[in-house]
């Protein structure tokens, strides 16, 4: 039954673009949500999920420019709290999912506990006995008022500062790793299967509605959390299998990520 730990934790990042449709305002793709939430249902390991924003979030904090902070002349106010409420509507999808398949887990917006932006904002992180579920939000910040705290930097804090984490799964949508070149262009033989920080690709960044770096970022502080000694995998979440593989620390198709050139 999930969330009891048997063995270590693993913290899983549930991609924007995987559970939601990126070009279709504040729309969810049920169907995975309930596979993602089946497969964290049929292991014994003890899960922090991130969940990112994807089409509930980004659009609408891109027009706003939230990710800036405030800035003068422009009607910010209404965005912020747009963005929030929607976050916790997708939240909601989320979390009915989980419990639709018998995972006791609560969520912690991160408005209501995190301050700041980046991977060195401030605030305890919230742990549940069962799974516990946090997600990218629009944080209050010192500096410029508020800002976007990305479930990326979420990831990075949960997986490094936890104790018995034993790994560290990106699940993102349509593409079974990080790819040489851009899906569009991409053959089978273009997966990396090891990255590491000085191995260049041609990334595909979404920076018309993504305010949060897209995979450029996850490949950055999936690193990070390698040079904690942790291991780190980013899979095709559109795949059960390999979701449940993943976390279990099979073998699984996907690109792990390490921190040098070893």
């Amino acid at each position: 039954m999930c969330g009891i730990n048997m063995g270590g934790t693993v913290v899983i990042k549930w991609g924007g673009g995987l559970i939601t449709f990126k070009d279709q305002l504040c729309t969810v793709n049920q169907e995975v949500i309930d596979e993602l939430a089946e497969a964290c249902s049929k292991t014994d390991k003890r899960l922090v999920i991130v969940h990112g924003a994807g089409s509930f979030g980004h659009m609408k904090a891109k027009k706003f420019r939230l990710a800036e902070g405030r800035i003068d002349g422009l009607s910010q106010d209404e965005a912020v709290e747009d963005v929030r409420t929607d976050m916790l509507k997708l939240n909601k999808y989320v979390m009915d999912s989980l419990a639709k398949f018998g995972v006791s887990a609560k969520s912690y917006p991160p408005h209501e506990w995190a301050r700041g932006t980046g991977p060195k904002f401030k605030g305890d992180l919230p742990v549940f006995d069962g799974v516990t579920v946090v997600f990218g939000d629009v944080v209050e910040d010192d500096e410029q008022e508020f800002g976007i705290l990305s479930g990326d930097d979420i990831i990075l804090r949960y997986a490094t500062e936890l104790p018995d984490v034993e790994r560290a799964v990106f699940a993102i949508g349509g593409v079974d790793g990080i790819l040489r070149v851009p899906p569009a262009r991409a053959t089978p033989d273009d997966l990396i299967e090891v990255w590491h920080p000085e191995l260049e690709f041609e990334g595909e960044h979404a920076s018309d509605i993504d305010v949060t770096g897209g995979i450029g970022l996850k490949a950055a502080r999936g690193a990070e959390i390698s040079s904690a000694g942790i291991d780190v995998i980013l899979i095709n979440g559109e795949r059960p299998g390999r979701v449940i593989d993943a976390i279990e620390g099979k073998s699984v198709i996907g690109t792990r990520i390490i921190s040098g050139n070893c």
